[in-house]
This record gives C-alpha cells, sequence and structure tokens, in this order.
C-alpha cells in the first residue's frame, strides 16, 4: 500500500495555488473577453486550465445574458396582452352603462388598459407612475360620484380615462411606428390602438351628453349605454347607420375627426405594416441563433 501525501505537502500545493491567484490583477470572471485574455489574466501553477475555465465561464454568461434580454424583449413587447385589455374594455362598455357602479367598474378596465399599454411600450418609468396615479384617482373620483351622486367627480373621472387612453396609445403607436422590423407583436400594437380609438371616442362622447344635459343624439332619443360605443365604431369605421346622428356642433365635429382618424390609419398604417409583415422571418432568424448558439458550444 502506497503512503498518503502528508498535510504538509498539501499545504504547500494549496499555498502555490493561492499564491498564483493573488498575483493575478482580477478575477477570471471579470474579464471582458472571452478568449486569450482570460488566461493571460491568470496566474500560478493551474494557469492554463483555469484560463480555459474562466473563458467558458464568461462565454456561457454572455449567451445566458443574450437570451435572458431577448426574453425581456419580448416580455416588454407585450402588445398580445394590450390587446386582450382593450378587448375586455370594449365587451364591459358594450353591456355596462358609464354611470354608477358599471361606471367604477369601466374606469378600472380603462387604468389596467393604459397602464399595461404604457409598460409595454418601454415608456420611462415617470411616466409609468404617473399613470398609476392618474389611473387611481379616476377610479376614487368614479367610486364618489358612484356613491354620492353628482356628474363633476364622473366627467373629471372620464376625462382622466381619455387622457391617460389617448396617452398610452400614442406610446404604443410610437413603438409601432419605431421598430426595426414589422412582426407579429408590430400588427398586434397597430391593432390595438386602432381599437382603442372607438373606446377613447366612446368615453369623450359620454362627457358630451352629460356637459349638454343628455340630449347628445337631440331631444326625444333615449339613449342606452352602449348607444355611444356603436355610434362610436360604425364613426370610426365610417358604416354610417344613420340611426343614431349627433345634434350638435360639438359632437358633429369630434364624430368628424373620429372619421379622419379611423380612415387614415387603417388605410395608412395598418395596410402598409401588414404589406411589410414576413411572417416567416422571425422564425428563420430564431433557427439562426439556435444554430449559431450550438455551434459555438
Amino acid at each position: 500500500m502506497g503512503s498518503n501525501p502528508t498535510p504538509s505537502v498539501d499545504r504547500a500545493k494549496f499555498g502555490l495555488l493561492q499564491s498564483g491567484f493573488r498575483e493575478s490583477k482580477a478575477p477570471f470572471w471579470r474579464s471582458t473577453a472571452p478568449g486569450f485574455e482570460a488566461r493571460e489574466r491568470i496566474a500560478g501553477p493551474c494557469g492554463g486550465a483555469c484560463g480555459r475555465i474562466g473563458a467558458v465561464a464568461t462565454e456561457l454568461a454572455g449567451m445566458n445574458r443574450e437570451r435572458w434580454l431577448r426574453r425581456a424583449q419580448r416580455a416588454s413587447d407585450a402588445f398580445g396582452l394590450v390587446l386582450i385589455l382593450v378587448v375586455t374594455t370594449y365587451v364591459l362598455a358594450s353591456l355596462l352603462s358609464n354611470r354608477g357602479w358599471s361606471a367604477v367598474l369601466l374606469t378600472v378596465a380603462t387604468g389596467a388598459t393604459s397602464v399595461v399599454a404604457l409598460t409595454s411600450s418601454h415608456a420611462h418609468p415617470v411616466m409609468v407612475r404617473r399613470a398609476l396615479v392618474l389611473a387611481g384617482l379616476a377610479i376614487v373620483l368614479a367610486v364618489v360620484s358612484a356613491a354620492f351622486g353628482g356628474r363633476l367627480g364622473l366627467n373629471v373621472a372620464s376625462f382622466l380615462e381619455i387622457t391617460l387612453l389617448a396617452a398610452a396609445m400614442a406610446a404604443v403607436l410610437r413603438r409601432v411606428v419605431t421598430s426595426d422590423t414589422v412582426s407579429f407583436r408590430t400588427i398586434l400594437g397597430a391593432i390595438s390602438v386602432y381599437i382603442a380609438l372607438g373606446i377613447l371616442f366612446t368615453w369623450t362622447y359620454g362627457v358630451i351628453d352629460r356637459i349638454e344635459g343628455g340630449d347628445f343624439f337631440g331631444e326625444g332619443v333615449a339613449v342606452k349605454g352602449s348607444d355611444f360605443l356603436f355610434f362610436s365604431y360604425t364613426t370610426l369605421t365610417t358604416t354610417g347607420y344613420g340611426d343614431l346622428v349627433p345634434a350638435g356642433q360639438v359632437g358633429r365635429m369630434v364624430s368628424g375627426l373620429e372619421m379622419m382618424l379611423g380612415q387614415v390609419f387603417l388605410v395608412t398604417l395598418v395596410a402598409g405594416l401588414v404589406s411589410l409583415w414576413r411572417p416567416g422571418e422571425g422564425l428563420l432568424r430564431r433557427r439562426e441563433r439556435r444554430s449559431g448558439e450550438a455551434d459555438s458550444s
């Protein structure tokens, strides 16, 4: 049986290893270059092996960092979630009237849609925090109006909703227009803005109606909660059934603006994005990245 090395010899080897690492200027995991620089910054008896380990560790860390950045990019551009929230707000506005406690639920839905849209559009954190404050203030005003009555609180809450939704959709539109490539998420963002335009003008018509004393469509016309939503989307799409027509000058001016915005947005932006969209390019780029990562590993 061979004799085991003495503890003094092991301590001597460990001391040499420690002294070798102390001679290096910086740890290998802090090296910015994954190649020879990482190996050259390691001194001592295990310099070659430790340099290779350092290079591999640095390369793996860089690959993981790029992978997490791509995942964060996909999570931040969550225009599919924005579209779901916009459609949810549309359904609620179709079923509920914008008054009383129903208005509170619509205010919550609109505020959540606006905040998520700002977050998905890479808006500045200060802007997102201000949107949260305004959304909370709008909800409080809607609750006060539902509990104690009165139109002033609900009008101010609706004005805040219009401001938040307009700012959020402007941020989504800026993100869509400045995008490097046209992807499926870009198309979802453009569709979200287009649908949200109808909701935006729905709240605007409701405010005008309350200010005018309930005569938006003229005297003797019974208005239901979803009539403004129906009128807004028939105006946005220039369908124009003719059963609901604004009686006042302000309502006509705003509805004309909605017609122009709807046509310009649909014909120019959405149609242009769809024409530039190449569904297979994203899948091809992902396959190329995966093959490149496999070859480098």
